[in-house]
């Protein structure tokens, strides 16, 4: 009986283990440009969300009043960052929802501009970006989680 139980409680923490690793499983990363930015100019930025094949993530307007939007908030140290540009999704139906859904699957791609001030005087940039998103397989979702990346150009 013991032994029963031991079995028990460690197939459900290997349960639990394989869920939480896929809902830790999108990568989150982005760039600058080429990585540099002209003093006075500005450069197009990305940030860029993985997700892996046998999940999804709610898009940015899911249409679904209890689907948590992805959202993308960006910062910067001596720069500007304007214009974060949200993807279409794509229309899924699932079990868990009576609705379609609007998703991001696969590689998803959040376009920006970074603007550099002329008399700015340092010699990088910095955007931070908070990327949060909930993501889901076809039966369930998981608690929204937000990723942070630190994004630098050389400023020329």
């Amino acid at each position: 009986m013991k032994k029963a139980i031991i079995f028990a409680a460690f197939a459900l923490l290997a349960v639990i283990g394989g869920s939480a690793s896929q809902a830790n499983a999108q990568t989150v990363s982005g760039s600058i440009g080429n990585g540099t930015v002209a003093r006075g100019g500005s450069a197009r930025g990305t940030i860029v969300l993985r997700i892996p094949a046998n999940l999804h993530v709610n898009s940015n307007r899911p249409a679904s009043q209890y689907a948590i939007p992805t959202t993308v908030k960006l910062t910067a140290t001596g720069a500007t960052v304007t214009g974060v540009t949200y993807p279409r999704g794509v229309n899924r139906k699932f079990q868990f929802s009576p609705d379609t859904i609007n998703v991001y699957e696969g590689t998803v791609r959040f376009p920006f501009t970074v603007r550099v001030p002329a008399k700015y005087r340092g010699r990088t940039i910095t955007v931070e970006a908070a990327v949060r998103y909930q993501a889901c397989t076809d039966e369930v979702c998981y608690a929204p989680k937000t990723q942070n990346v630190t994004l630098t150009a050389r400023v020329r």
